[in-house]
């Protein structure tokens, strides 16, 4: 359906959220994602929705596809911004960038500031999964 819709020319938003979708489930393993092909796809979604949500999505791709530092720019840019305030999925892509950088002690903070934006028991369950990982639970 995603290359028939692609095929009329007609590229909106929908179509490129389908494509980063496809990108994601026609990957045999995690590991074998298309990251730098994400981080084009929202990069396109951008010019279609430009919201800070957007923006935090293509920082984890970037993050993934250049490395940790890379997402870690522009999610500091958006953290600076303040659109995102208060938005517990900030602080928890900032913390999974720091973890993947071996900096566990940031990463351990900014889990603690996104358990407490968390809005349900699921949230924060994984949150605190994930800050007891670093060792500063």
């Amino acid at each position: 359906m995603l290359q028939g819709a692609l095929r009329l020319g007609r590229l909106g938003p929908y179509q490129v959220q389908a494509a980063i979708a496809a990108c994601h489930v026609t990957a045999a393993r995690a590991a074998d994602t298309d990251w730098a092909q994400i981080a084009r796809l929202y990069d396109e979604l951008a010019r279609f929705l430009p919201t800070p949500v957007v923006e935090l999505n293509r920082a984890v791709a970037v993050g993934m596809s250049d490395g940790p530092e890379a997402g870690l720019a522009l999610v500091s840019a958006l953290e600076e911004s303040g659109k995102l305030a208060g938005y517990h999925l900030l602080p928890a892509t900032k913390a999974d960038l720091y973890r993947r950088l071996g900096r566990a002690d940031e990463a351990a903070a900014c889990y603690r500031e996104a358990l407490e934006l968390a809005s349900t028991d699921a949230e924060r369950r994984y949150l605190g999964r994930r800050l007891a990982e670093t060792g500063s639970g």
